[in-house]
């Protein structure tokens, strides 16, 4: 598991059981990231984000998780299902400093289950072809998504600049 954990842990999405539901939301960082404790345990640094802390929150209330690690131009997927905690402890998040900014937590996983996905979902949607990549002009915004999510108490070229210009300065 070490290897292909350091080998594909340039994005990984989890998602989190909670008693109305679940939640997703993605995780990434360089190559890496994941670190893998031992073989039953993974540590997840928590980096900044949208600030919602859905995920954090549904791991207090249920433990339990699944992680999906994509590799960028891999067809492959590995899953890993298991029981997850949150760690503040000084030392693990030293370990996960970068630029000089430890994250807020470490998510630490208990692995129960650990398998490599067939790949035919990824092969059918050609997800690693940059002929089919969406340019961004195509999309809406994210400003203009959360100006028509609020009902207009967004500003969206306000926060489209905003965005431009901070979120490259302070991934971290």
């Amino acid at each position: 598991m070490t290897g292909l954990v350091a080998a594909v842990g340039r994005s990984a999405g989890h998602t989190f059981g909670k008693p109305a539901g679940a939640d997703c939301s993605p995780r990434g960082d360089a190559p890496g990231f994941v670190e893998v404790a031992d073989d039953k345990t993974l540590l997840v640094p928590d980096r900044r984000g949208n600030n919602r802390i859905d995920s954090l929150r549904n791991v207090v209330k249920n433990p339990d998780v699944g992680l999906l690690f994509l590799v960028p131009g891999a067809d492959e997927t590995f899953r890993v299902n298991g029981r997850a905690g949150l760690s503040v402890a000084p030392g693990l998040l030293r370990r996960f400093d970068v630029r000089g900014k430890p994250p807020k937590t470490v998510l630490v996983v208990r692995v129960e289950e650990a398998f490599m996905q067939c790949s035919r979902a990824l092969i059918r949607s050609d997800l690693w072809n940059p002929d089919r990549f969406v340019g961004s002009r195509t999309l809406p915004s994210a400003g203009v998504m959360l100006a028509a999510h609020t009902g207009g108490r967004v500003d969206a070229a306000e926060y489209d600049a905003r965005a431009a210009e901070e979120v490259p300065k302070t991934p971290y």
